[in-house]
């Protein structure tokens, strides 16, 4: 009984660790004004018939806050890097100078930050259902135990105050991201 109830506890903590794991994936993707490599990262380019992720085929630096520069391993990429990078839909216009593919960041407006903000909002509400999802889950995995109710109860109250902790970790990742984002 007692490694059912440790089972139970144990997976609970690491599906919402998930969670929270996803969310900042998830974060990562919404871009806070500075170049980053990560901002291209979902781009998938053509290699030969298959398509490969963008860090596969090149190397992707940030010489400065506003420019990313890819040098993909062959030249003769350079025009497949552009199409992929249109592709994915990310807004950039990416410009060769024969050696590398270039794309300069343009700086956030203030609508358009908002915006990121209420993305980066929406994605933390995602996060904080599947945390409620899992502690639903484990609840309901107490419930069928054959176990006293008072055990029970104080079962629901760690599994509650997990959750708690979890939430609180996402409302902290959020508002960090929300601040990294509204910096002019």
């Amino acid at each position: 009984m007692e490694d059912e109830i440790k089972f139970i506890i144990d997976s609970t903590r690491e599906a919402m660790g998930k969670a929270l794991t996803h969310l900042e994936k998830k974060l990562v993707n919404i871009r806070a004004g500075k170049a980053s490599p990560s901002m291209v990262a979902s781009v998938m380019v053509d290699y030969y018939g298959s398509p490969t992720p963008l860090n596969q085929v090149a190397n992707v630096s940030t010489p400065d806050g506003m420019t990313i520069s890819i040098q993909p391993w062959e030249k003769s990429l350079i025009p497949e890097i552009e199409k992929g990078i249109h592709h994915a839909n990310l807004g950039f216009n990416p410009m060769n100078n024969g050696e590398s593919v270039i794309i300069n960041v343009p700086p956030l407006t203030e609508e358009r930050r908002i915006e990121l903000a209420k993305q980066a909002k929406a994605e933390a509400e995602e996060a904080k259902i599947g945390v409620r999802n899992d502690r639903k889950h484990a609840n309901n995995e107490v419930k069928e135990l054959d176990i006293s109710e008072d055990l029970e109860k104080n079962l629901e109250i760690d599994i509650q105050q997990m959750t708690d902790d979890h939430i609180a970790k996402i409302d902290e990742i959020l508002s960090h991201k929300e601040k990294e984002i509204m910096t002019v």
